[in-house]
């Protein structure tokens, strides 16, 4: 969950990748009146800074952890429980009004759920490349 965050806000510190203001969510997503209330082919609208597309809206996420409350402190790349009843889901969706959509909004439901509006990112860490040591001066 903490990873999505992350991806999300691509270096941002504003409620949307691309500011504070809801206004340029068209830009950046699918929501509300402007589609037929159903998922979208991925890349329509702009990506964020990193070149991710549709974070904001289009289709809620699962992530991999499951849901609790957030700790009361401050906590980097924090962990969900080792188990729990709903897993986490995030980035809003097509039907969800801006607010909804903010890069920290965080929602839950059982595993079971299928619906329209919820989907997945494949995602996976690339491999370090090391300093090729011949190519040194």
């Amino acid at each position: 969950e903490a990873e999505w965050e992350y991806a999300c806000r691509a270096a941002s510190t504003t409620s949307y990748c691309f500011g504070n203001s809801a206004e340029s969510h068209g830009e950046y997503d699918w929501f509300g009146t402007d589609l037929k209330a159903k998922p979208h082919p991925v890349g329509l609208k702009k990506p964020n800074r990193w070149g991710l597309y549709d974070m904001h809206g289009n289709v809620c996420e699962w992530c991999q952890d499951w849901f609790a409350s957030y700790p009361s402190s401050a906590a980097t790349d924090p962990q969900g429980p080792i188990q729990g009843s709903n897993r986490v889901y995030r980035g809003g969706c097509f039907g969800l009004v801006a607010d909804r959509r903010r890069s920290a909004s965080r929602f839950s439901c059982p595993p079971s759920t299928k619906e329209n509006f919820l989907g997945f990112r494949v995602a996976m860490s690339l491999p370090v490349k090391k300093p090729d040591a011949s190519s040194s001066k």
